[in-house]
């Protein structure tokens, strides 16, 4: 494998990876499970963390430590802008704390609440906003105008106009209802802007609160409205695989 200053050991990189004890590592290596850039690694071999692509039974293993990938629960009433020219809050407000250019990956309107990824990966970026790879987001809807009719799923799932053309959801769910207000849960792929909203506008059951609650394999579990986290290595990898890796 080519080398370089900053080269060490594979089974050392993949252990400060996360991928196990550097036995372990030496056990995949050995086994033919470990490939950088395509080739089937060997004991021995040595890697520069920060230039090199390493898969373990053909999933990514992130091994560059100057990578960021966070999970942020962004709060109703935050721009997801990082320079908002008209001084709202804003996401910068909360990432200050890393000291370094980070960005999010897709948008919130300032509205909405839940999930955003949060990284420096611009490749991993590309690949998660392309239309191409059809990335499925799931939102947490309340809505008016109940009861729902029966009928509202099946119209979302088959396609409603919209002013920009026709739109639908990839899966629905009533979670809940109270009187007139009800809980659904909507999985799609669609990145226009305020598509949610619009359709279930379009339908007839205006929302009052959204929370988008994943995107991929990523869930925004019990992360506190402000909060974030750090994403494991698996999740990393997951979205990789998500976005045709």
């Amino acid at each position: 494998m080519p080398q370089a200053d900053t080269a060490e050991r594979l089974q050392k990189v993949l252990a400060a990876a996360g991928v196990g004890s550097r036995r372990a590592c030496e056990d995949l290596i050995f086994r033919k499970r470990v490939t950088v850039n395509g080739k089937v690694a060997k004991l021995g071999d040595k890697v520069d963390p920060t230039s090199v692509e390493i898969r373990v039974d053909g999933q990514r293993v992130i091994t560059d430590t100057k990578l960021v990938y966070l999970a942020l629960n962004k709060p109703r009433g935050v721009v997801s802008s990082l320079d908002d020219e008209k001084g709202r809050s804003e996401l910068a407000d909360f990432l200050a704390q890393f000291g370094q250019r980070l960005h999010h990956v897709g948008r919130l309107d300032a509205d909405s609440e839940g999930l955003l990824l949060i990284t420096n990966d611009g490749e991993l970026t590309n690949k998660l906003t392309h239309p191409r790879y059809g990335i499925q987001k799931t939102y947490l809807a309340e809505v008016i105008n109940g009861p729902l009719p029966r009928n509202v799923g099946r119209q979302l799932l088959t396609g409603v106009e919209l002013e920009d053309g026709p739109a639908k959801v990839d899966a629905f769910k009533l979670v809940g209802a109270l009187g007139k207000t009800a809980q659904v849960e909507l999985v799609l792929h669609e990145g226009r802007k305020h598509i949610v909203r619009r359709l279930m506008e379009a339908v007839g059951h205006p929302v009052t609160r959204l929370v988008r609650t994943s995107v991929g394999p990523v869930r925004l579990g019990d992360l506190r409205p402000g909060g974030f986290r750090h994403l494991s290595n698996a999740e990393v990898a997951a979205l990789f695989k998500a976005a045709g890796d």
